[in-house]
């Protein structure tokens, strides 16, 4: 069988369920590793030795995540394009423009068109559209709860929740640690709130990646003999808004944007 480019193809072969034995945050991630060739199908707990046969992936010259992100876009513009805008816009904590709906991530206003097209005066991006997009078609329009939760206690979060520990928690707080001025910024680049301490720690700051969907960044800083901590926290009804992968996704996104703004500080 000729080698297969197309990680979407890989990714209908899996079970789907992102449950993190392969050490990656989601199937749709692991589809990419092998198309890219650092895994296997047989690294998948869930694919049996036959089907592992049946696909031959190979390295490409195209980005697999480029391919997948802009196939992934493509197939929610599409659900998108089915749903009555007007009558979400509410539920999603957005408005209507004219035909387009407005949706605030970070304090920036993102518009999406009856087509699924998503623009912004500021730069968009797959790390962002797909998030929005999901969000539309996937949001059971609660309201925030006002009740805060753990990655791991949220829907499936516990598979992945070291996993987001890794490469969220520990990273942002590494990044608080030597960037003092961080949650100036988070405030005042990314309309975030400080809040009164929370679960008694020295700094708290709400931001809203999603209309519906905030989260809850909590910081210890170091004293004595003891070092610092850091969390993120959810709202109880944040899985009501999107999948956990791509909660994580979102997140995950974030901290590498605040990592970026930190290296431009210096």
């Amino acid at each position: 069988m000729s080698p297969e480019k197309n990680p979407l193809k890989i990714y209908k072969i899996l079970p789907g369920t992102n449950c993190g034995q392969c050490f990656l945050p989601s199937c749709l991630a692991f589809s990419a590793a092998v198309v890219r060739g650092d895994r296997k199908l047989a690294d998948c707990p869930f694919i049996k030795e036959d089907e592992s046969q049946t696909v031959k992936p190979t390295i490409v010259t195209t980005e697999p995540y480029e391919i997948m992100r802009n196939e992934e876009i493509k197939l929610l513009q599409e659900q998108v394009a089915g749903l009555n805008l007007p009558s979400l816009a509410d539920g999603l904590g957005g408005k209507m423009a004219g035909d387009r709906l407005v949706i605030a991530s970070l304090g920036k206003n993102f518009l999406v068109d009856s087509r699924g097209r998503v623009t912004s005066e500021c730069h968009t991006h797959a790390g962002i559209t797909i998030p929005l997009l999901n969000y539309i078609v996937y949001s059971k329009g609660d309201n925030p709860a006002g009740n805060w939760v753990s990655f791991r206690e949220l829907k499936n979060g516990a598979a992945m929740s070291a996993l987001f520990e890794q490469r969220g928690e520990k990273r942002l707080q590494r990044l608080a640690d030597s960037h003092t001025e961080l949650f100036d910024d988070l405030v005042g680049i990314f309309s975030g709130t400080k809040e009164k301490k929370i679960f008694t720690s020295d700094i708290s700051i709400v931001l809203h990646p999603l209309p519906k969907l905030p989260l809850l960044i909590c910081y210890w800083r170091p004293e004595d003999d003891l070092g610092s901590k850091l969390n993120i926290l959810f709202d109880a009804t944040a899985d009501r808004h999107l999948t956990i992968d791509w909660i994580f996704e979102l997140c995950i996104g974030m901290v590498s944007m605040f990592e970026k703004i930190a290296r431009k500080h210096l």
